[in-house]
């Protein structure tokens, strides 16, 4: 309801005496214009949405079927490969498509809807890895009260919250974007409908915009990412007091997975969202919508699978029950 009350695409924006009109659709300039090139990254990109489907697929299905998994840290775990199927779908099938097009167009509505899907899973995606540090803090700094602290009402709350901030947060994101006039310019120079790359499209002034995208960083990644840096920095503390090497490595073990795939999402996002604007460039917003889209969600099922001793067993018992 929100997003409906704040989002009145079509209306007449009003500017000097001057009626400054939306679009009704856009056209993506993509990647590369050379044929070869983009049959070559519709192979690539291809190639990397179907590991990611099976990937971030296979750790739902084992996380499922395996009931020595259903603990907090794999139910995040099953919200975060969720996430990343639907992040990766909103975006990477059209990519494939315009990879064989000679005009890569999208309606505005579909534009609003891929602008709102990625802002949202993107936003989920950093909650949730808060909310999985936590997790991480309270098992290696407090053990014996784990079961009592992470029980079930606590970790479905966590994650529920997650998704409602970041749904909210898109929502309120992509109206104000959505509706910025753009006086007949239609040519995105991006990838996919991207907020830098919409509010670079504006012909009226910006700064409104630049405030809400501010605010929604600070919401969905910056307080965060403090978050996580806070519990690892008591995780940390709390496994330096362990005196015997084996006990750290055990403990740190636990968190070793989870750290790496924070250290390549928040880091990324920062280096990004939080710089000036005058540094930033198309080119590079275009390499981070490839990250978080085709990159990261592919990534992340094999740093969790390989580092991961329950989920390697569970995959072993299901390959052993079909076989037999």
């Amino acid at each position: 309801l929100l997003f409906l009350f704040l989002w009145q695409p079509g209306l007449p924006y009003s500017m000097g005496g001057d009626n400054v009109t939306w679009v009704k659709e856009f056209i993506l300039l993509g990647l590369s214009t050379d044929q070869r090139i983009q049959v070559g990254l519709f192979v690539l990109f291809g190639a990397t949405y179907l590991l990611t489907l099976l990937g971030n697929g296979l750790i739902i299905l084992l996380i499922w079927l395996d009931t020595r998994l259903h603990s907090p840290m794999y139910f995040f775990l099953c919200n975060l490969s969720v996430v990343d199927i639907c992040y990766t779908t909103s975006g990477v099938p059209q990519m494939l498509a315009h990879f064989l097009m000679e005009k890569k167009t999208i309606t505005y509505t579909r534009c609003a809807t891929q602008l709102f899907f990625s802002l949202a899973l993107g936003g989920i995606e950093f909650l949730l890895l808060a909310a999985m540090a936590y997790d991480r803090y309270v098992a290696v700094c407090d053990p014996l009260q784990y079961v009592m602290v992470m029980r079930r009402e606590i970790f479905v709350s966590l994650a529920t919250v997650s998704w409602l901030i970041g749904l909210t947060n898109s929502a309120v994101e992509t109206a104000v974007t959505m509706k910025l006039p753009t006086c007949g310019q239609n040519i995105l120079n991006h990838v996919a409908c991207e907020t830098l790359a919409m509010v670079r499209l504006a012909c009226v002034d910006i700064t409104f915009n630049q405030i809400i995208i501010l605010i929604s960083s600070i919401i969905v990644l910056l307080v965060p990412c403090c978050l996580v840096s806070l519990s690892y920095a008591h995780i940390v503390a709390a496994i330096l007091r362990i005196r015997s090497i084996q006990g750290r490595r055990k403990a740190f073990g636990t968190c070793t997975s989870h750290l790496t795939v924070v250290s390549m999402s928040y880091g990324m996002a920062l280096f990004t969202y939080m710089q000036p604007r005058t540094s930033a460039s198309a080119e590079q917003d275009k390499m981070v919508v490839i990250f978080y889209a085709v990159v990261t969600p592919m990534l992340n099922p094999l740093i969790y699978s390989l580092r991961n001793k329950d989920m390697k067993a569970a995959l072993k018992k299901v390959i052993e029950k079909n076989l037999a």
